[in-house]
């Protein structure tokens, strides 16, 4: 055998992990007890001196791929953000965001204070059976579905059950509250280099299933102006025909109907509600600052219940705006932390993948080969049908180096 059949069959023997995968190109790191191996399409990579290619190799590489991938001037380009876009992990001894087990985890502490019923009882009361609920081994959008079918049926304990149902809801709001701190989140670069590929009229749409506030908060550090589907007022409330808008500016001294468009806006699509939107008012939903306290928030909580909530306003519209977007010809969907677990949107998904040629889709993730759920699975048959659909393992933060950014580290 040669060097390199020699390091293929050593790789096979390790454990892998991808890093993009596409049609025909996979690159991976397989991991030993010694080193490491970089393969693409099972291969060992070497550097231009022929030696064994390091990370910073490795990804350089994978940078070039991913280039040549987003090369194409595409007319819009939709980011999705999941539950990932908010978590970075530690840096500096601080992090951000919770991961679902961290939410499982501080709702079942808050539910042992004796003015609740605990998980043990609530899942006793409702007929919902997990495994193991010191490892928080529960699915929570199955539990609350559960948890709220059962309401009617409650007897003496009705009351205290209702306040518990109520507090679960209460931790999740106060667990997805983050603030935006750019030394620890580079939601602001996504922006600022996504933006600047978008050729006016047209604009960037970030799309996300968060309640935070976290692209809010970047974009305004940047100076961009968020058209988020609530009018312009002092007092701003939900009009779906807001998305048509622009905001443009006439050339001074010149006898001309040319406008110039402000570069610097972005559309911002929240799917599940936020932590600044009101309950129907009279009618209208309005939007708050972040700073005043909203009780019981417009949100759709992870339950079985969420798909009826979508066809409700606000929801209806925001899903529609998202549908057509990734419809329309020459666009460039990027996920980012997206699992595509929730079925409502990941069929909308598979169905623009599937019935508009012109949308290329990059999927991007922390983690990119153990993923669970059909949507995400269905997602990778459409790739290996050779649908343009391709997966890169990369965290919020890591996604401006693979946008051509220099983050001066891998």
């Amino acid at each position: 055998m040669n060097k390199n059949e020699n390091d293929s069959v050593f790789a096979t023997n390790l454990n892998s992990e991808s890093f993009f995968k596409y049609p025909g190109m996979l690159f991976e790191k397989k991991t030993g007890n010694e080193k490491d191996a970089f393969l693409k399409n099972g291969r060992q990579i070497t550097n231009e001196h022929g030696d064994e290619a390091d990370i910073n190799t490795f990804k350089d590489m994978i940078l070039n791929v991913v280039k040549l991938y987003l090369a194409r001037n595409y007319t819009q380009i939709v980011f999705l953000a999941g539950a990932g876009a908010s978590i970075t992990g530690y840096q500096d001894d601080r992090s951000v965001g919770k991961s679902m087990k961290d939410l499982k985890a501080s709702i079942k502490d808050r539910l042992e204070n004796k003015k609740f019923l605990s998980l043990d009882t609530m899942a006793s009361l409702c007929k919902y059976e997990y495994t193991n609920p010191d490892e928080n081994q529960f699915d929570l959008e199955d539990f609350i579905s559960k948890a709220e079918s059962a309401q009617p049926f409650i007897g003496r304990s009705k009351n205290k059950y209702l306040k518990t149902l109520d507090q679960i809801y209460k931790v999740i709001e106060e667990e997805t509250s983050y603030s935006y701190d750019e030394r620890l989140l580079f939601h602001n670069r996504v922006i600022n280099m996504l933006a600047n590929k978008v050729v006016a009229p047209n604009k960037l749409t970030v799309v996300t299933t968060n309640y935070d506030t976290l692209f809010e908060d970047a974009a305004e550090k940047l100076g961009y102006s968020v058209i988020d589907g609530f009018s312009h007022d002092l007092n701003p409330f939900f009009d779906a025909d807001d998305f048509e808008w622009n905001l443009v500016r006439d050339i001074p001294n010149l006898t001309t109907d040319e406008l110039v468009y402000k570069k610097q806006v972005i559309n911002l699509i929240k799917l599940h509600g936020s932590l600044t939107w009101t309950k129907p008012i009279n009618g209208r939903i309005y939007r708050r600052n972040k700073q005043d306290k909203i009780n019981q928030p417009n949100l759709i909580f992870p339950s079985s219940n969420k798909y009826m909530q979508s066809y409700t306003e606000p929801f209806f519209d925001l899903f529609s705006k998202f549908q057509e977007l990734i419809n329309r010809p020459n666009t460039l969907l990027i996920t980012n932390g997206f699992s595509f677990g929730d079925n409502h949107i990941s069929q909308m998904v598979h169905h623009a993948v599937s019935h508009n040629e012109g949308l290329s889709v990059l999927v991007t993730d922390f983690n990119i080969s153990n993923q669970i759920s059909n949507g995400w699975k269905e997602l990778e048959n459409l790739m290996n049908a050779g649908y343009s659909v391709a997966f890169l393992k990369a965290t919020i933060n890591e996604l401006p180096f693979y946008l051509g950014g220099d983050l001066n580290e891998h």
